[in-house]
């Protein structure tokens, strides 16, 4: 069992950054794989970053490769995503999930999600 928290969300201008945290609980955190989903209202969930549980896999959504940085650290059973160049469509709710897959881009492989931490980006 793995408990999730995420922190860090809040209300930034177009360009600006934030660094969302996530929080995690529970046995052998290091051996599950780590992700960050999306959710905007009246869209679908979408795909952010992930690393799969040994790390060094991190791979990234094409909306957001290049401005996005995920890190985790085990020893503090912690996950982050560091956020800059943010835009207006990067306004969304943010999830952090953890599962026991390779880094899987697909939310149905992840069996453990936090409440979700609110990012609104003003143009």
């Amino acid at each position: 069992q793995v408990h999730l928290a995420e922190s860090g969300g809040g209300l930034v201008q177009a360009g600006g950054s934030l660094r969302l945290s996530c929080s995690a609980s529970g046995r052998d955190f290091s051996t599950y794989a780590v992700s960050w989903f999306r959710q905007a209202p009246g869209k679908w969930r979408e795909f952010v970053a992930s690393d799969s549980w040994s790390g060094g896999k991190i791979h990234y959504g094409d909306s957001v490769k290049g401005r996005f940085t995920f890190s985790r650290d085990n020893d503090k059973y912690m996950v982050y995503l560091q956020m800059n160049d943010l835009k207006p469509e990067d306004t969304a709710l943010y999830y952090c999930a953890a599962g026991t897959n390779m880094g899987s881009d697909y939310e149905g492989a992840y069996m453990y999600w936090g409440q979700g931490t609110q990012v609104t980006v003003s143009s």
